[in-house]
């Protein structure tokens, strides 16, 4: 089997280029070539790269194969350079070495060109595996960095539009409706959900969404996002789905993931203004060691792989390198938010996963995201009963650091009809249950706070009263360990910034189904 070379000759005489392509193809090798003979044939054929190797004649009527060698190596081309040549003397070639040549062959023994090519090729292959493996562990730590700050703005951030939205929605229920002071207040819920959703994006970016994983179908759930998704994409560009003829089980929030997919489909959409093929694959792999070798970020295992390519316009390496950074985009200003990607990104990192993208300027882009692969049938979402809200007399313990927002809850659940009890953090939690345990049938707490978080306090509150009720609220999903007594206390988990419906109807789901 011949394989293919492209092999720029630097080398004044056709008769000797020639010599040296026949010894090419007697070794099995397909060649691409061309034959540059000056300083100007050089620069003008390296344009026509890349090239796979370069091989040169030392000496030539008005050029040397040293000023091709430093032509070469001034460009910073990491391509192996090789010099065959009828008159270099050892020493000669031992200098030419030192300046960056990788081999030096005798052109009266053409038997060493084969192996010095091989064994060139493989090392320079070698070379470009490291240098794409720092290159991808670099992003991943510019990402970590942004990432971290990051989240950490996007959860103070939610403490406070948390607060605002809660305002306004009690201002609006106390305002008439459609009276100038209702439209005011629905105004302000609006703006700030949407300033919710950039924060969630930024969350989820930072890998500190609180996720709802459970056994997930990826067929079904790319038949049903495509389902909804086509009108949106447009007649104009036809969408081929080749799922694996097996159901293709994975551990994740499925509205997570429904999002990438929906983000990564929109994207090729955007690329392919003039219509084009949008292709939407799935099948279960075997990652090993040597593969995960050179992606740090995955281990060796079973994965689901989800491939999304186009045949759009494609991009750039420049463009490829930043597309995962948030607030990145090449589009026109007002036209995005330069979240999509970043979100795309955060996401598949929180399920233990990867995306990767290969793309060429008007050849189409493709994204593959790799998902650790599961067991087991899938399962159904779990949901809230849709009944009208309701509170109730019972006491109920309040624990939240952030005065805005606790004060904004408290007046929420007094509203509601409930006791509300109030703690500034987490060990004050535990010194106002300790005064009041048999009073309260319910704790709502946050999750990260000073003094003692959320977790170690309800772990000393339920060695006081097993089993009491808990509702965490959440910026974002911290690594913090969950102890065994939160576990069987099997708690709810709210993301802020969340509604009063979702709050009272959560209240109401444990308090009114809890064990007798």
């Amino acid at each position: 089997m011949s394989i293919s070379l492209r092999a720029l000759i630097v080398e004044d005489s056709e008769e000797d280029c020639e010599l040296l392509l026949r010894a090419l193809h007697r070794g099995g090798f397909e060649v691409d070539h061309q034959r540059a003979y000056s300083s100007a044939s050089l620069q003008e054929s390296l344009k026509a790269g890349p090239w796979d190797v370069v091989i040169s004649d030392y000496s030539m009527p008005g050029f040397s194969g040293i000023a091709a060698l430093k032509i070469i190596r001034d460009l910073r081309m990491d391509v192996p350079f090789i010099f065959v040549s009828g008159t270099i003397g050892e020493d000669v070639a031992v200098e030419a070495m030192k300046l960056g040549a990788h081999d030096y062959v005798m052109k009266g023994n053409l038997t060493r060109l084969l192996p010095a090519i091989r064994r060139e090729l493989e090392d320079a292959r070698l070379r470009r595996e490291h240098k794409e493996a720092e290159q991808r562990m670099r992003q991943l730590e510019k990402f970590e960095a942004i990432g971290q700050l990051a989240g950490g703005i996007a959860h103070d951030f939610n403490n406070v539009i948390g607060a605002i939205q809660g305002w306004a929605q009690l201002g609006l229920d106390e305002s008439q409706a459609n009276n100038r002071a209702s439209k005011y207040f629905q105004s302000i819920r609006d703006q700030s959900q949407r300033a919710a959703d950039l924060t969630r994006q930024l969350l989820a970016y930072a890998r500190r969404q609180v996720l709802e994983p459970r056994n997930t179908d990826l067929n079904r759930l790319v038949s049903e996002t495509v389902a909804l998704l086509r009108r949106v994409i447009g007649a104009q560009i036809e969408v081929k789905l080749d799922l694996a003829s097996e159901p293709q089980i994975t551990r994740t929030d499925p509205a997570q993931i429904e999002q990438v997919l929906m983000n990564l489909c929109l994207n090729a959409r955007d690329a392919m203004p003039n219509g084009g093929r949008l292709n939407i694959e799935t099948s279960t792999v075997q990652l090993d060691a040597s593969f995960c070798a050179q992606r740090k970020y995955l281990q060796p295992g079973e994965y689901i792989l989800l491939v999304v390519s186009d045949t759009g316009t494609g991009m750039d390496e420049a463009t490829q390198a930043r597309i995962f950074e948030p607030f990145f985009t090449t589009k026109e200003v007002g036209k995005g938010t330069g979240l999509g990607l970043a979100t795309v990104f955060g996401i598949v990192k929180q399920h233990s996963g990867a995306i990767e993208v290969e793309s060429k300027l008007g050849r189409g882009t493709a994204f593959r995201v790799y998902l650790p692969a599961s067991h087991g049938a899938p399962e159904a979402a779990r949901k809230l009963e849709q009944t009208p809200i309701r509170g109730g007399d019972e006491t109920l313990l309040l624990a939240e650091d952030n005065e805005g927002l606790r004060e904004m809850i408290r007046e929420v659940l007094g509203i509601l009809g409930y006791n509300v009890i109030v703690a500034l953090d987490g060990a004050d939690a535990v010194e106002q249950f300790k005064s009041h345990s048999a009073e309260i049938s319910l704790i709502v707490m946050d999750f990260v706070m000073p003094q003692l978080n959320g977790p170690d306090a309800y772990a000393r509150i339920a060695q006081l009263k097993p089993g009491v009720p808990v509702i965490f609220m959440s910026g974002h999903a911290e690594a913090v360990a969950m102890p065994d007594s939160l576990k069987a206390a099997r708690p709810a988990v709210l993301q802020k910034p969340f509604d009063r419906t979702l709050l009272a109807r959560t209240i109401r789901e444990l308090l009114d189904f809890r064990p007798a």
